[in-house]
Formats: structure tokens, C-alpha cells, sequence
């Protein structure tokens, strides 16, 4: 559903690029995670994937139609929920903020009236149609944002720290809203973000960029399992570690790290603990976090992805 081929950005005599010969493919229904420190060139490239900048050089097709050539049909494909800026009017009701952007966007009256009771009703605001947004929560008024920038059906959102700065109960129903969009829907989100333990959660894919570059793109689980630390293993035991171990009692219960050079070493250290009284509750090799992949990512010199 994107395609992103060979996209360049300049700026500045220098003419330093912001986006240097980005190419990437988000397949249909899929959660996709957009990641890249401040100044990475994430927002340049979603600039240019909106038509709302002009590449210096390389291609953008949302939907199959060319931004730069078919532009109003390219934009038909695209919805966005942009973090920190009014995305709805605060001064109209949900009903009326939907029933806006609906018609706004070419939608017949009806049709919007039956897509945007379904979405209200499916983000829990069914009740509250006819409150003023200014009224609301942030999480509400997040929840409107969505649903205004879904109401005319487009197979493409951009969604920009959607959870940033909502409750518990806000977080999930927008984590579940996602999940059913590309799983049951076959939307197609673009999902951009800070908080890496949301992005874990819910994206299939991952690209990170850097300096304008990208420093990986693969399938989330991939990428972590390319980060994981073969030479490191916690080992959980009852009670107190017997002497000379590196550990961290919590709860009765102790968590002892140890790193190897051989993964057979492990069995030798669980044989010593064992042979010092202790009882093995588990053993696992310590797996990374997107935050951890993310760390590494920007501190490495080079990373092909």
C-alpha cells in the first residue's frame, strides 16, 4: 500500500541531505513502525508521503497512485492523526466534527452519518456524540482525532504517537482499535513514535532511521532476534544466591545474571548453584527490547539493515 523508492531531500547551500535514498514497502493491513530520534528525517520523508513537500529526487505511491503525479487520488488513500496540533475543532460535538470532515472529504450525508455512528461506537463515544469536543479528556479527543481522520474509509493512516499522554483505559482501547483495523480491516497504519514498548506491541514491521538514513527495516521479531544477547542468561531461584553470584533478590525470589562464552557454561553454573542448595525455579537467555535495538541502532558507526 506504500512505497517509498529512492527519496531524497535536500536543504541549505550545503545542500545536506535530510532524507538520503529512502526506500521502503508497507504491505496492505500491516502496522508498520516509523522510528528515528528528533532530526532522523522521519517527519521530511512523511512530509513528502504527504504531499505536502516535493522530493528533491525518488518516488512515493500510496495505494498504487504516484503522490506527485496523481495526487488528489493518492491523497484518497490517506488519513493522519498528527501528535501535538488540533486535529478536530474543539468547539464542535464528535457528531459534528465526523459529519464535517465526511462531507468535506466527498462522502454523502448518509454515508457519513452510518460510518461515523460505527466508529464512535466502536471507540466508546456513542454517548458522548453530542458533547462539545473541548470538553473532553485527552484521551477522548484523541479518540475523535481517529475517528475523523477515518471516516471516509481511507486503507492508509498515519498515526503519530497516538497513546502519548493517555490513561490506561484510552491506551488499550486505541492499542485494540489498531490491532483490529489492520488485522480484521485490512487498513494499512503507519505508525510513528517515542514510546518503543508501544511500537514492540503492535508493529509488524520496524524501520529506524538515522541521519537521514535508514539503519534497519525487518519484521520486529527479526530485528530483535538479531539484537539478542547469545552470551547472557538469567537463571531464577528461591531464596537468597549462595555466595560469589551476581543477583537481585525481589519477592523471595533471586534473579541471577551470567554471561558466557559457551552456552554449555550455563549448564555448569546451574550445576554450582545446585550443588550449593539452590532450587532452579528458571532459565532464560535475556531477550531485548525494542528500546535496547533502538539504543544500539544509533550508537553503532555502521548497521546494514
Amino acid at each position: 500500500m506504500i512505497e517509498i523508492e529512492a527519496l531524497t531531500k535536500v536543504y541549505g547551500p550545503a545542500r545536506a541531505p535530510a532524507v538520503d535514498e529512502v526506500s521502503l514497502y508497507v504491505p496492505r493491513g500491516s502496522v508498520f513502525g516509523f522510528l528515528g530520534p528528533n532530526g532522523a528525517g522521519k517527519t521530511t520523508t512523511i512530509k513528502m508521503l504527504a504531499g505536502l513537500i516535493t522530493p528533491d529526487s525518488g518516488r512515493v505511491r500510496l495505494g498504487g497512485y504516484d503522490v506527485a503525479r496523481q495526487r488528489s487520488a493518492a491523497m484518497a488513500q490517506f488519513g493522519a492523526v498528527l501528535e501535538g496540533s488540533r486535529n478536530v475543532y474543539w468547539s464542535l460535538s464528535a457528531w459534528q466534527n465526523l459529519m464535517y470532515f465526511g462531507r468535506l472529504k466527498g462522502l454523502r450525508k448518509a454515508q457519513v452519518a452510518e460510518r461515523a455512528e460505527d466508529l464512535l461506537t466502536d471507540l466508546g463515544l456513542w454517548e458522548r456524540r453530542d458533547d462539545k469536543v473541548g470538553g473532553f479528556s485527552r484521551g477522548m479527543q484523541q479518540k475523535v482525532a481517529i475517528a475523523a481522520a477515518l471516516i471516509a474509509g481511507p486503507p492508509i493512516v498515519l498515526l503519530d504517537e497516538p497513546t502519548l499522554g493517555l490513561d490506561v483505559e484510552a491506551t488499550r482501547t486505541v492499542k485494540n482499535w489498531i490491532v483490529e483495523q489492520a488485522r480484521e480491516l485490512g487498513t494499512t497504519i503507519l505508525l510513528t513514535t517515542h514510546q518503543l514498548d508501544v511500537a514492540q506491541e503492535l508493529c509488524d514491521r520496524v524501520a529506524v532511521m538515522r541521519q537521514g538514513r535508514l539503519v534497519a527495516d525487518l519484521p520486529t521479531r527479526e530485528l530483535l532476534a538479531r539484537f539478542r544477547e547469545r552470551d547472557r542468561y538469567e537463571i531464577r531461584v528461591e531464596g537468597a544466591a549462595p555466595p560469589g553470584f551476581d543477583a537481585v533478590a525481589r519477592d523471595g525470589v533471586t534473579t541471577i545474571s551470567v554471561r558466557v562464552s559457551d552456552p554449555i557454561e550455563v549448564y555448569e553454573v546451574v550445576e554450582r548453584l545446585r550443588a550449593h542448595g539452590a532450587v532452579i525455579e528458571s532459565l532464560t537467555q535475556v531477550q531485548p527490547g525494542l528500546e535496547d535495538v533502538f539504543v544500539s541502532l544509533l550508537n553503532e558507526p555502521s548497521h546494514a539493515a
